[in-house]
């Protein structure tokens, strides 16, 4: 079975998307209305953006979902999932991409959680720290014996997660990881910490959008980050992409079960490479490419 995944924050680049606009006039179209939707010209950014302009929040997530989405529908008839997943913002291109939500609503829902997310970290500073080398348990526990906020909040391939928290919490926590035999816990450069109780403001905000967005039946699975199972009730899908949030990405967990249940060939769709990487850590043995 054909398995589309979706990049998430980080794979952007500067020139990211210029090829699509000047090879399809239907991108050309699409990159045109986001700019209108989103009420800035972030193709602007994209095309010819500094990496510091990049990383801006409200631009950096939008970017990548359009660079995904415009992708993804630039490949016409060859475009034919049977199963689809997305690492936290790509949990959003994958929902276009399987048909759950239209583009503009799509888009719509990315600005606003960009936005929310932004202002959380605002709230109260806080950070992200990748772990490798550790088994997921011993991180966990590490994580548990910290005082303040500390949690996993992407298992992204075995010996590779990343913890997110208050910056105490956090320091705290290398330091004892670092003990415990951990190759490296290093500290990311991220504005807050995604995926943790921090974010709760940001949750509660989007909540409300994503309650009010209509959400379609999909054409195929997708294997959302709060649970790694397939998922095809629309009702089930809102509530999983409301918790994300503040719950970890199980990547390496989503991937083994698509691969369990038939998924072979798996093809990643947006900037970067980041996902094919991971790939090859979770299960050398499948196939894994770009478009």
């Amino acid at each position: 079975m054909k398995a589309y995944i979706f990049p998430g924050q980080g794979a952007q680049f500067s020139g990211m998307g210029l090829d699509l606009f000047e090879n399809s006039p239907l991108a050309q179209q699409l990159f045109e209305q986001a700019n209108k939707i989103l009420g800035f010209t972030i193709t602007d950014i994209m095309f010819e953006g500094t990496a510091e302009e990049l990383k801006q929040t409200k631009v950096t997530q939008p970017a990548i979902f359009l660079h995904s989405v415009i992708l993804a529908k630039t490949l016409g008839s060859d475009f034919k999932p049977e199963m689809v997943a997305g690492h936290s913002l790509g949990e959003f291109s994958a929902l276009v991409a399987n048909g759950v939500l239209s583009y503009e609503d799509g888009l719509s829902l990315v600005s606003k959680r960009a936005m929310a997310m932004q202002k959380a970290c605002e709230v109260q500073e806080s950070t992200m720290a990748a772990v490798l080398g550790l088994d997921d348990i011993v991180v966990e526990e590490v994580c548990k014996s910290v005082e303040g906020v500390v949690v996993a909040a992407n298992y992204n391939c075995p010996g590779q997660l990343v913890i997110s928290g208050e910056i105490n919490a956090i320091d705290k926590a290398c330091e004892l990881l670092i003990q415990k035999g951990a190759r490296r816990a290093l500290k990311l450069p991220v504005g807050g910490a995604f995926h943790s109780p921090l974010m709760e403001p940001a949750r509660e905000e989007l909540a409300s959008a994503i309650e009010n967005t209509t959400f379609n039946n999909p054409i195929c699975p997708i294997y959302q980050n709060v649970v790694a199972k397939a998922v095809t009730n629309p009702v089930e899908i809102k509530e999983n992409l409301i918790a994300q949030l503040t719950a970890p990405v199980r990547w390496t967990q989503t991937i083994q079960q698509m691969i369990a249940d038939g998924g072979t060939e798996f093809i990643e769709v947006g900037p970067g490479k980041v996902l094919q990487g991971l790939m090859r850590k979770i299960d050398r043995n499948v196939a894994a490419s770009g478009v």
